[in-house]
């Protein structure tokens, strides 16, 4: 079935979410004032419509509340579950009040309920979309499944469908306060440039990508490690399980890290951090660290 087919009611259930424009476009050109914008409707240009669902289309849009200058805009409108798959189709008007045609690309949107509470998350490409027309609405299902769900039910009223404006800025290196304090200028450039050149991480992955190892004069064995947050919010760890393997594919050492206080990882952020293995937890005496690596156990509970 097309995607268009699911809009037939004329009810929203959803509510609107606004950022400013500037929040998630580089180059859009804004305009002064501050009058209400109409949005006029707006239909994907590969959509054929019989008559019936263009009514339902213009009755929707004609009952949107209209924006203030330089906003883009989410309006929800209903949700359908997919019974074959369990996927949350979620349907909304995608709105602009620029006075130029925009085109976005790929953003995190998150499905969030009454409460407040994120109910599902996702990276959606919004070039599919097409070039939205000035001051316009255009109608979409965007599409979360299975695995993109948070909460165990969808939301059925006063949910809204918002940006992650988080997820447009760069990801970048954030220093813990102690670091902060001891690293100099030089090295603390040398560290971003290496994040920087680091895989992208998907959307609410986490991952640790080890970068120096010491065996230290006492023995103990000392691992640095960036903490990769690819969450839209901050992360934060009490307790961590590190294995350690050397470039044989032996294990060195593994034992449990407790944090306190806390390491935290801030939203679309790498954290460096020094683990240090003592000798009670060294497995292999002469690792060859030529190549290592620094994982979770496989068989870890946490």
């Amino acid at each position: 079935m097309k995607l268009f087919n699911l809009f037939k009611k004329t009810e929203k259930t959803g509510l609107d979410s606004t950022v400013e424009s500037n929040e998630i476009l580089e180059n859009a050109q804004s305009s002064s004032g501050n009058e209400d914008i109409e949005t006029a409707l707006s239909l994907h240009p590969q959509w054929n419509l019989t008559q019936e669902q263009e009514y339902v289309f213009r009755f929707l849009a004609n009952e949107l509340e209209p924006l203030k200058p330089n906003q883009i805009s989410l309006s929800g409108i209903d949700i359908d579950l997919e019974p074959a798959n369990g996927s949350w189709l979620v349907k909304a008007f995608f709105r602009s009040s620029l006075d130029q045609a925009i085109a976005v690309g790929s953003i995190e949107l998150l499905l969030i309920d009454e409460e407040g509470n994120t109910a599902a998350s996702a990276e959606f490409d919004l070039n599919e979309l097409g070039e939205i027309p000035a001051r316009s609405a255009r109608p979409w299902v965007f599409v979360f499944e299975k695995n993109d769900q948070l909460a165990e039910e969808l939301p059925t009223e006063n949910w809204k469908l918002a940006f992650n404006v988080h997820s447009m800025m760069p990801h970048q290196l954030e220093l813990a306060p102690s670091w902060e304090e001891q690293l100099p200028a030089e090295q603390k450039e040398a560290l971003a440039e290496v994040v920087a050149g680091l895989p992208k991480l998907k959307p609410r992955e986490v991952n640790i990508a080890g970068f120096q190892i010491q065996k230290q004069e006492d023995g103990n064995i000392a691992a640095s490690v960036f903490v990769r947050n690819g969450h839209s919010k901050q992360i934060n760890i009490e307790k961590l399980p590190l294995e350690l393997i050397d470039a044989t594919g032996e294990l060195v050492a593994r034992g449990t890290f407790e944090l306190n206080p806390a390491l935290s990882v801030k939203a679309n952020s790498t954290t460096p951090w020094t683990f240090i293995y003592p000798t009670e937890l060294i497995k292999k005496d002469e690792p060859d660290f030529s190549r290592w690596t620094i994982r979770v156990p496989q068989d870890s509970t946490n």
